[in-house]
């Protein structure tokens, strides 16, 4: 096997060129196919960690009307929705795949919110409980958090993030400001920042939008009973857990989410009137929800996945290009060294040790084309990142079954022609001219 590897060198190296230009095929598809895994795997992870986040891996539990989320102030909301009491935090703190639940309320508010002549915008109102901050990772950069008073004696405090304090006073410092929420005055007592949260990668004006276009403004946090001063609805609670890791995350949203569900009025499902049809009843009904994250960054990630085989399938045309250009120069090949094969049939040489060189050396010739296809291909797929701002994440796994796909091209399409060399009559091959 040395020998036929070294004369398979020799036979590459004497014809350089012709060999080159062989090879350029096969070199081409496995560039091409290295540089878009990379391509994929690279924005899989960006999606994954985007979409589930590095550092709380928070977990919202929702209202959901039919398949949509619950719409701020929607006169259908039913009547007698659950509280989050205590007794019920203590039963979701019960689930092994949670250690931490918190409530909140949530309006958007698309003006109203303002300190002096300044106004805040589009900004997300919410009116949280006592653990809010502490399960979704805020910290505080000036003044204080709410404290048990501000519940109990119903404290007209506010709390800013630093967004939406830099946007209202700049430099200023906002504590003991006031801050109007449609028209009712509350003074700010503190700014908070979620040091834990995690920051999305963000490459173009499309991921800007999607991961911080709808809180550019900022958010507002008010405590949950100084919510029927700015909403006269009784706006319905959603929460937010905090698994015990990363995989939990399923889990602990599907369980919360149960529990809140056993809770909800038996009419909530049912809130359809006399006669109505079965898309009635799915549209009006209300139910709580996780939004499964990890759940959304796998769809994104099989959608990623079925483009990439796509691309791949596409890509591998040019490896049966190039596997024709092997089968082509390995003919030409047998045809000029008709003489050398019957004089080695000659000598005594066996149909297989014929067949081996011959396949040898297309195996050699296309697993070089396949190192050369992989380091092209690692090089193609960086570029690609600098110039489209696409991450990028070489796979190991990719590259070594490149190089193994090319060597067998290269025995595939070489067994033709090493059959046809093995095959040769030693007479006829050493008249032949």
């Amino acid at each position: 096997m040395l020998e036929n590897i070294r004369l398979s060198f020799q036979g590459i190296w004497a014809h350089k060129m012709r060999s080159l230009l062989t090879m350029l095929g096969i070199i081409i598809g496995i560039a091409a196919i290295i540089a878009i895994v990379s391509t994929i795997k690279g924005t899989s992870e960006q999606i994954k960690e985007n979409l589930v986040g590095s550092g709380n891996n928070i977990v919202n539990v929702k209202l959901y009307q039919g398949e949509w989320t619950y719409t701020s102030g929607d006169s259908s909301t039913p009547e007698n929705m659950p509280m989050v009491t205590d007794d019920i935090k203590n039963e979701i703190l019960a689930v092994d795949e949670v250690t931490a639940v918190a409530s909140y309320r949530y309006g958007a508010l698309y003006e109203g919110i303002n300190s002096g002549t300044k106004d805040l915008g589009n900004a997300p109102v919410y009116g949280v409980d006592k653990d809010y901050f502490r399960v979704m990772g805020y910290t505080v950069q000036t003044g204080r958090l709410f404290e048990d008073q501000d519940w109990t004696n119903y404290t007209k405090g506010v709390i800013l993030d630093t967004v939406a304090a830099n946007t209202l006073f700049a430099s200023e410092n906002p504590i003991g400001k006031t801050l109007e929420i449609k028209g009712e005055p509350f003074i700010i007592v503190g700014v908070v920042e979620q040091i834990d949260g995690f920051t999305p990668k963000v490459t173009n004006m499309n991921d800007w939008y999607t991961y911080y276009g709808n809180t550019s403004s900022g958010q507002v946090f008010i405590t949950d009973v100084n919510w029927p001063l700015i909403f006269s609805f009784d706006e319905p609670y959603n929460l937010v857990v905090k698994p015990a890791g990363t995989d939990a995350m399923t889990n602990a949203g599907k369980k919360t989410a149960d529990i809140m569900n056993s809770y909800m009025p038996a009419t909530s499902s049912e809130n359809v009137s006399e006669g109505g049809t079965d898309e009635d009843s799915s549209s009006s009904s209300f139910k709580y929800k996780s939004e499964d994250l990890l759940e959304t960054a796998k769809a994104m990630q099989e959608v990623s996945a079925s483009t990439s085989q796509q691309l791949i399938w596409i890509a591998s045309i040019s490896l049966l290009v190039g596997g024709i250009g092997v089968m082509n120069i390995m003919l030409v090949s047998v045809t000029e060294r008709t003489r050398e094969i019957g004089l080695k049939k000659a000598l005594g040489a066996r149909k297989s040790v014929i067949l081996m060189q011959f396949l040898t050396e297309a195996a050699v010739l296309t697993s070089m084309g396949g190192i050369i296809g992989v380091g092209a291909g690692v090089g193609l797929a960086y570029l690609i990142s600098d110039v489209a701002s696409v991450p990028v994440a070489i796979s190991g796994a990719a590259i070594a079954i490149s190089v193994i796909f090319s060597m067998v091209i290269g025995i595939v399409f070489g067994f033709i022609p090493s059959v046809k060399a093995s095959n040769l009559n030693p007479i006829d091959a050493l008249r032949y001219e």
